[in-house]
């Protein structure tokens, strides 16, 4: 071969290699990897290091710490990175602070965590390129507005709230959607909560004729007012939001008892997806799964950039995506097109998911 000839198909080959190498999507990680968060922090990194495998995708990890200063210092090291999208972040302060530098950087987010309304409520203000894979603050009340409203129009339902802001929000919530159907609780009620029992508030109930009951507050105190109930014969059905999925004291739930949450990733994700994090001993709790998504969108989106020429942020908006836990699409604001609050009832041994939504 001539020499001229091998040169030529030398630069030929380096031409091909560097056109490879500059498709190779690069994500960025932000997540708390020391702190209090830490575990968290681990759950997103270990996604999106099995994504970034699966979906031939490199990641940069940087602990962002859940805080302001972590945040700011994560942006400005994606930016001098070149990363193409930044996936991850639990905290509002760490967010809030990468979110300007990012922006400038031309670097949209895909947060796993942060619930923060006014993150996306802000965009037209803002212009941060943010989208959110996980449900917004509002989303929970509003889901218990409109699935008991429609679950319960034909019932005698009553509403009570421990007296916090997040239980008042979400029974107040529940209570103006019922109005607006024309649906009007038999009983609406303030109860004091981590009591030993609530006979008192049974027998009010009872007193009222309530048959159905939503209890803004936390797991043990709806535990106890099931117990409390079904000792009396009266035959209620309590519901309550996703403070039920956390850990019970001594009394379990009664039978039949509903709550109205996000679904466990686990149950609803891709089977062939679950069976790759079994052969890696990894346990896909809480955001490993979302973090795993987000790679997906992340790919997704960057190969529909490639072949039509949009940018990268106006691709994420306008598209749905496959992942492994659902087709996910974001809208104008950056917020997922629907809320993943559903209905669960309780069947003894777990929350499954009702029949009627």
């Amino acid at each position: 071969m001539r020499p001229w000839t091998t040169t030529i198909a030398v630069l030929a080959w380096l031409s091909v290699a560097c056109s490879a190498n500059a498709e190779t999507l690069l994500v960025g990680v932000a997540a708390p990897l020391s702190g209090p968060s830490a575990i968290l922090g681990k759950q997103i990194e270990a996604g999106a290091t099995m994504a970034a495998e699966a979906n031939d995708a490199e990641i940069k990890t940087i602990d962002d710490a859940c805080t302001a200063d972590g945040g700011a210092a994560a942006a400005r090291e994606f930016t001098a990175a070149k990363v193409n999208v930044v996936i991850g972040f639990l905290c509002t302060d760490a967010i809030e602070a990468a979110l300007p530098i990012l922006k400038d950087a031309g670097i949209p987010v895909i947060t796993v965590g942060v619930r923060t309304e006014s993150l996306t409520d802000r965009r037209a203000k803002t212009g941060w390129p943010i989208y959110r894979l996980g449900p917004r603050g509002d989303d929970e009340r509003n889901a218990v507005a409109a699935i008991l409203t429609h679950l319960w129009q034909t019932e005698l339902f009553a509403v009570v709230d421990d007296g916090t802001i997040y239980g008042r929000e979400m029974a107040e919530t529940f209570r103006a959607a019922a109005e607006q159907a024309a649906l009007k609780p038999v009983f609406v009620d303030t109860f004091r909560p981590q009591l030993d029992n609530q006979i008192g508030l049974i027998g009010r109930l009872r007193k009222a004729g309530a048959t159905h009951v939503f209890a803004g507050g936390d797991g043990d105190d709806v535990a106890i007012m099931g117990r409390d109930a079904g000792q009396l014969n009266t035959g209620m059905v309590f519901a309550g939001g996703e403070a039920l999925r956390a850990p019970l004291g001594d009394v379990p739930y009664a039978v039949g008892t509903l709550m109205i949450a996000p679904p466990e990733w686990a149950d609803v994700a891709d089977p062939k997806v679950l069976q790759s994090f079994a052969g890696q001993n990894i346990v896909p709790e809480g955001y490993t799964l979302p973090a795993y998504a987000a790679v997906e969108i992340a790919k997704s989106a960057s190969a529909l950039t490639q072949s039509s020429g949009e940018r990268l942020a106006n691709v994420l908006t306008t598209h749905d995506f496959t992942t492994a836990i659902g087709p996910i699409r974001f809208d104008e604001k950056g917020d997922l097109t629907q809320n993943p609050y559903r209905a669960y009832r309780f069947d003894g041994g777990r929350f499954a998911p009702a029949e009627s939504q």
